[in-house]
């Protein structure tokens, strides 16, 4: 939970305190929606980043060895995997604030 509040984003799973998360919303099933929604939005964007470097290692003429031996590629693909978790990230920005989200039914009444 410390690391969370330095703006450091854990690699790992982590114990939350449920009342933390509905703070915001008043809801803990929106807050978890919300969540959600923003974890797949840093997925979707990682993964865009992830495919738009390893692209530039692509060839046409992909042969065995040369798959193998490609170590910039294994080295991308290594750092992507020690990166925090969508999850994570999303759970962190939501506590702290650096998520905006609305709900057009609460805005109505």
């Amino acid at each position: 939970m410390s690391q969370a509040k330095n703006n450091a984003v854990p690699n790992s799973t982590v114990t939350r305190d449920l009342r933390e998360l509905d703070q915001a919303t008043d809801n803990l099933y929106e807050s978890i929606v919300v969540i959600s929604k923003r974890a797949n939005q840093i997925g979707v964007e990682m993964k865009e980043e992830l495919n738009s470097k390893l692209a530039e290692f692509a060839s046409n003429n992909d042969n065995l060895e040369e798959v193998f031996e490609n170590r910039e590629q294994i080295e991308i693909s290594k750092h992507y995997e020690r990166m925090p978790k969508a999850t994570l990230v999303a759970i962190d920005e939501f506590l702290n604030d650096k998520v905006y989200f609305r709900n057009p039914s609460k805005e109505q009444d």
